[in-house]
């Protein structure tokens, strides 16, 4: 409403043949996408680091009890990496945020509706799927009574899929759409204003310098976070 006066002016730029708007209908989406698969992985990561911790302290073929000291290790090793993970996403979140606002306001409009539509059927998706999973686990375990049989192995898709997208990515999303467009208003009336003041030149190279420190973490949410062989 700011940039367009009241919808007096400026609104054929709210138009799909506004190619700034356009590209940022499809950043929004591109983004959600990026964020629901690094939060995956992150989880995925943690999750194997503390199986191979398990297999190498705990023996499970005992009626023994896990010593307090070596369950806790296994906590923390979860807690590490889902805070390692996030710590990647929320950095690249706030710098993208800061880049796409300073490269054009009608990109970041469009990249504001984008985020809100994909985000919510995305979190949708992700919360009805992994509960679909999850429950499917559940029926085999306990209304079937098939625990350690070859089906109990082929469901376990519901906790190693299934919690990451019922538990993480999904509900982790309604905070990811409300800090960017809230942080994100003030970034792009900051943007406008700089523009008006000290030109283009400068927001665009502010904007690619955002890019540039937003993609190195983007990078480091996937290949930061990767199972190594040997490792």
């Amino acid at each position: 409403m700011a940039l367009t006066h009241g919808l007096s002016v400026n609104v054929e730029k709210l138009s799909l043949l506004h190619a700034p708007f356009v590209l940022g209908l499809i950043t929004g989406g591109a983004m959600i996408y990026w964020f629901t698969g690094a939060s995956t992985q992150a989880v995925t990561t943690g999750a194997y680091r503390a199986v191979e911790f398990i297999k190498g302290h705990i023996k499970l073929d005992t009626a023994a009890a896990a010593s307090v000291a070596d369950s806790k290790r296994v906590v923390e090793i979860c807690t590490q990496y889902a805070q390692k993970g996030m710590l990647n996403i929320f950095i690249a979140v706030f710098f993208a945020t800061l880049s796409f606002s300073f490269i054009e306001p009608f990109f970041f409009i469009g990249y504001l509706m984008s985020i809100a539509t994909f985000g919510l059927y995305q979190a949708i998706f992700m919360a009805n799927a992994g509960g679909a999973w999850d429950n499917a686990k559940k029926i085999v375990e306990v209304e079937m009574k098939q625990k350690g049989t070859p089906l109990h192995d082929a469901t376990v898709i519901g906790d190693t899929v299934g919690d990451p997208f019922k538990d993480t990515s999904s509900v982790a999303l309604n905070p990811v759409i409300k800090f960017t467009t809230l942080f994100g208003l003030l970034a792009v009336e900051l943007a406008v204003q700089l523009t008006a003041s000290q030109g283009e030149v400068l927001t665009h190279i502010l904007a690619a310098a955002f890019f540039a420190v937003s993609f190195f973490f983007v990078y480091r949410s996937f290949y930061g976070m990767r199972i190594r062989a040997g490792t």
